[in-house]
């Protein structure tokens, strides 16, 4: 497995070498393929996926998330698995309060800060398409109702005239 220094990484996140410290002792993120155990002159080494989580915390954090929404998102990640075989999958969405991440099929937002639970998630194109539906079976109801008006009403007339 290819392995990535600290300087390294810090050239390829633009992280400083105080972040990496800072996040490795808190567990935010950790190198994977060698940590310094708290050892000095212990390099750390860092995998591919550990370089794309310190750009997406780096990421969060340049959005405006607290340290603490940040850790509690990465967490949240890391428990359900979502980083596990499909990190390049997985979409994170900020407003800079709230961590959402987005389900692989797109059908919905989970909130990461909030243990998974379910966001609100509206596809406008998809109510669009229904509202649309609905008018045309309104309007073809409507139609059918007015005809049927008329066949009434011609049968009454003619019974009218009839007797």
């Amino acid at each position: 497995m290819e392995g990535f220094t600290a300087a390294q990484a810090c050239e390829l996140t633009a992280c400083t070498p105080h972040q990496l410290r800072y996040w490795d002792k808190v567990g935010l993120v950790k190198p994977s393929i060698q940590t310094t155990d708290g050892r000095p002159g212990r390099r750390r080494i860092y995998s591919f996926r550990d370089l794309v989580g310190l750009r997406v915390v780096k990421s969060l954090l340049d959005n405006g998330l607290s340290i603490q929404r940040v850790r509690r998102a990465w967490d949240y990640l890391r428990r359900t698995g979502d980083m596990d075989d499909h990190l390049s999958e997985v979409k994170l969405i900020t407003d800079g309060e709230s961590v959402f991440a987005v389900a692989r099929d797109d059908d919905e937002i989970l909130d990461a800060l909030r243990e998974g639970q379910l966001a609100f998630f509206v596809k406008i194109d998809e109510i669009a398409a229904t509202v649309e539906d609905d008018i045309t079976k309104f309007e073809l109801d409507r139609a059918s109702f007015r005809e049927m008006l008329r066949v009434v009403e011609d049968d009454v007339r003619a019974e009218a005239e009839g007797a």
